[in-house]
């Protein structure tokens, strides 16, 4: 039993950090959302909630400036302030805003949000544990080499959460008669909106995928779709 105590506690300690990361994600964005309503983006997002065989889909204006797009775990979705002011001063265009609603759509469906959360949850407890453990044998190293290797784990499932959600995405922007020009041409866009956030980092180390391995991903999905089959 006294083997199995740490191990427990790990997991006690996971339950309760998902616990309290959900509770206050969702009180956040209660009190600093209002319902998107702007009639272009709207319309575009009509379009897909008829592809989806949904009445509609909603959409909210988180209010804070960074520029970015966000499934909670609840399945709601959010566009920040800061994205939709871009949108505003023409710098994105509304088919590229329905893009990362898309996106979106594709992590709530996929079961992304809400796994992201556990895993968060659950990377706190291993780095905690991984710590406890390696600083018997490297005292001062031991934090460092958990908080290395947790960041590690984190960044190999947010890129491929991502390259998923981008997939849902292009199929979801066909179907609705948008396209995939508009998803293409924001990644293209994006580091200079971020200010050029992640350049220069080694993509293993990025929770997001680098631009061009997004960009080639869409465009090879394309390829398939529009190639010829050929029958037997």
């Amino acid at each position: 039993m006294l083997k199995l105590t740490p191990l427990l506690l790990m997991l006690a300690y996971g339950l309760v950090m998902y616990r309290f990361s959900a509770w206050k994600t969702a009180r956040d964005l209660d009190a600093r959302s209002t319902e998107l309503a702007d009639p272009t983006l709207r319309g575009l997002t009509n379009r897909m909630a008829e592809a989806l065989g949904l009445e509609r889909i909603r959409v909210h204006i988180y209010e804070v400036a960074p520029i970015n797009g966000l499934a909670a775990p609840d399945g709601r979705i959010f566009i920040t302030r800061g994205f939709y002011d871009r949108y505003r001063a023409g710098e994105v265009s509304a088919e590229e805003i329905s893009s990362v609603i898309a996106h979106e759509l594709g992590h709530v469906a996929l079961g992304h949000s809400r796994r992201r959360m556990i895993d968060f949850s659950g990377q706190n407890a291993i780095r905690m544990a991984l710590a406890t453990m390696l600083n018997r044998f490297l005292p001062g190293l031991g934090v460092w080499i958990a908080t290395m290797l947790t960041t590690l784990l984190a960044a190999r499932l947010s890129r491929q959460d991502e390259f998923e959600a981008d997939a849902y995405a292009s199929a979801l922007l066909v179907k609705a008669g948008i396209g995939t020009e508009a998803q293409k041409s924001l990644f293209a866009k994006l580091e200079h909106l971020t200010g050029g956030l992640g350049a220069g980092t080694p993509a293993w180390l990025l929770s997001h995928p680098k631009t061009e391995q997004r960009i080639a991903a869409i465009e090879a999905r394309e390829a398939r779709w529009t190639r010829p089959q050929i029958e037997d």
